[in-house]
């Protein structure tokens, strides 16, 4: 990497040979001594044979940068956008070999905030993402699955409700519409609407992405969601997969790459509510919901896995359903090979898992009660 104090990074071929060299490990250091400091930084950027044991063949190349204060800030008291996460697409279906070159343009900020009046870089990542051999259809045409996310004009799409029950009349209405709002994704998961701040909240566990829909517009709400290990290039779903609210409103997060279940603070910290249980690490939490006395049930298949149920990183030797109350974990079931979705019933007095299982594809229905298995072995009396 190359910086200049210069005023221009210049055009493709440009001459930097008069640039100060600096290695990754100085990044950080202080570079501009001005109340109002600007850099240009040009990277010459050489795609590997392999990154460990990914072959990075076929893949989108990102381009990442960050350097938040406190997390989800978007602007300072100058400059809108400062400290808001950089993402760059640099190419997608890459090739070993190939050569690509960037500039990086900074600006210290706060402007006039000293003694911090300097650029430094803080982290830069380069990510591979796999590219999907797979297609999906979207309104008759064919859309790549790696094409990057996008808000649409919200338009009409097609659906058809079995009316199998009148019931379902109370539940979706016989002329309700149905609306596409973005697309470009690698798979989508663990929807929530945020009341307080009136937008949705959606994982991309592909894609280890929480993003973020309001008014209209798409944005990265969190970025590696789910995982961030040298190995990253090993998961096919690294990222987050269901999300929820607390009756604070704080988000929690099942973390398929990390192996646990999270809650982002209103500081930006996390806190971590289950990674273990008995000393083994959970699979690839996947589900959640909490209860109206502050327990937290959740799910763990072990989906998220690159090899799934033969990975040898899975621990435990079965799939769970976890319930979680002031810091104790209590395995509730350990009888479904791939509990997913997890619900109450409106009066929480029954518990619904669904089971992902080619095998047995059921929705469990368990009774709720304030005690423990019944005698019969069958029936969930949860706490």
């Amino acid at each position: 990497m190359k910086p200049n104090l210069a005023t221009a990074a210049g055009v493709a071929g440009f001459d930097d040979s008069s640039w100060t060299m600096i290695a990754p490990e100085t990044l950080s250091a202080r570079r501009g001594t001005g109340r109002v400091s600007f850099n240009w930084y040009r990277l010459n950027i050489t795609v590997p044979d392999r990154v460990g044991d990914f072959d990075p063949t076929g893949s989108t190349l990102w381009f990442d940068s960050e350097l938040p204060r406190a997390y989800g800030q978007s602007g300072g008291s100058v400059i809108a956008g400062w400290n808001a996460i950089n993402r760059l697409i640099l190419t997608r279906n890459v090739k070993p070999g190939q050569k690509i070159q960037i500039a990086v343009f900074g600006i210290n900020g706060p402007i006039s905030n000293a003694p911090p009046n300097y650029i430094y870089v803080l982290e830069a990542k380069l990510d591979f993402y796999r590219r999907s051999n797979t297609t999906s259809q979207t309104d008759g045409q064919s859309v790549d699955d790696a094409t990057a996310p996008i808000a649409v004009t919200p338009q009409e799409v097609n659906v058809k409700v079995e009316r199998i029950d009148p019931r379902i009349d109370a539940i979706v209405p016989p002329n309700a519409k149905l609306f596409k709002l973005a697309e470009g994704f690698q798979f989508t998961e663990g929807p929530i609407w945020v009341r307080g701040g009136d937008y949705l909240l959606f994982s991309d566990p592909n894609h280890n992405t929480i993003y973020k829909y309001s008014a209209g517009a798409l944005s990265v709400f969190r970025d590696r969601s789910g995982y961030d290990a040298a190995d990253i290039a090993d998961y096919g779903q690294p990222g987050s997969n269901g999300l929820t609210l607390d009756h604070l409103g704080r988000l929690t997060i099942n973390e398929h790459g990390r192996h646990r279940v999270t809650r982002l603070e209103p500081d930006g910290q996390l806190t971590v509510l289950a990674d273990h249980y008995q000393g083994k690490r959970l699979n690839s939490p996947n589900d959640l919901v909490y209860k109206s006395d502050g327990s937290l049930y959740f799910t763990d298949p072990p989906f998220g896995l690159p090899m799934a149920y033969a990975d040898p990183r899975k621990q435990l030797p079965y799939s769970g359903v976890f319930r979680w109350q002031r810091g104790k974990l209590t395995l509730l079931t350990k009888a479904l090979k791939g509990p997913n979705g997890i619900a109450f019933s409106p009066d929480e007095k029954f518990l619904y898992v669904s089971n992902w299982d080619p095998a047995v594809k059921t929705v469990t229905r368990y009774p709720v009660h304030n005690f423990a298995w019944g005698d019969d072995g069958k029936t969930l009396y949860l706490c």
